[in-house]
């Protein structure tokens, strides 16, 4: 797609590049270019640079239910191949269900379009599908980005989201695969994932994760977390449950800032328990010493 075209197209997303490939005409087997028709199930072949691929099957027999009672409500999108021939564009989960039915045809939007507008009509649609996990939206923004020529500034105003929305997303494909699976099964949240971002050592990203599963962590405790382990006040602390006080973090915030040393408390059973500092070697100790009053 040019320039000018990718422009032409900005801010209006699916519709756009839709409208943009369409082509007034009618192919030799009666099928007009830009209508709506019913097209055989058995001529309609998938998409190649469909980025779904997870389909949940509760949801998808759902569908066929519905499908099986109502018929397909809302058209798919196909582009014309040749003679009674169809690639699907958008509606693949619509295309499913209608087979579990039994359906022999299904009704579809018959539009043209190159492989670059297929990709992003695609890339764009399953964006803009209410249940898809926050992994799947960044892949989709990645291959956008890398295989589309599209700039983050593009990417935000095809789907109506400011470059930081974008770029948050785009920082989850730097998580381990491990906390990625995560959050694609709904194990951690976006929010609490990108608190995790912000801790610079995978292995802490890591145990984190783990923390956060065991503990039912909120994302505020998350960022409470994140935040004393990126600011240099110690590392992460098994041992910090979900009743963390403010107050207790507030305290060794202090502490950093007095001593500019890493500093844990541990809490007791009774109220009470330990300060732990510590130091780097004897120059150090020297130095924290200094800076304690007598």
């Amino acid at each position: 797609m040019s320039q000018a075209a990718r422009k032409k197209g900005m801010g209006r997303g699916l519709s756009a590049l839709l409208s943009d490939a369409e082509v007034d005409a009618t192919s030799r087997d009666g099928v007009s270019i830009g209508s709506v028709a019913l097209i055989p199930l058995a001529n309609l072949e998938a998409n190649p640079f469909q980025p779904r691929t997870e389909f949940n099957a509760e949801l998808l027999e759902e569908l066929r239910q519905s499908i099986s009672i109502h018929g397909v409500i809302q058209p798919i999108t196909v582009r014309k191949m040749g003679y009674d021939k169809y690639q699907l564009i958008s509606g693949e989960r619509r295309t499913r269900a209608a087979m579990m039915a039994g359906l022999t045809q299904i009704p579809a939007y018959i539009r043209v379009a190159n492989d670059q507008e297929m990709l992003e009509i695609a890339l764009i649609e399953n964006i803009q599908r209410s249940d898809l996990n926050a992994i799947d939206v960044a892949v989709s923004y990645h291959r956008l980005i890398e295989e589309c020529d599209i700039s983050q500034d593009e990417l935000g105003e095809r789907v109506g989201k400011d470059r930081t929305t974008v770029n948050n997303y785009l920082r989850l494909l730097k998580l381990p695969d491990e906390i990625q699976l995560g959050i694609k099964s709904g194990k951690v949240s976006m929010g609490q994932a990108r608190a995790i971002i912000n801790i610079p050592h995978q292995q802490q990203q890591l145990e984190l994760y783990q923390h956060i599963i065991a503990n039912n962590l909120s994302v505020r405790d998350v960022e409470a977390l994140a935040k004393r382990v990126k600011s240099g006040m110690g590392d992460y602390n098994p041992g910090m449950g979900t009743d963390w006080d403010p107050e207790i973090d507030r305290i060794m915030e202090a502490f950093h800032q007095r001593l500019r040393a890493a500093v844990h408390l541990k809490n007791g059973s009774r109220g009470g328990g330990k300060i732990v500092i510590s130091y780097k070697n004897r120059e150090d100790l020297v130095r924290i010493l200094s800076r304690i009053p007598e």
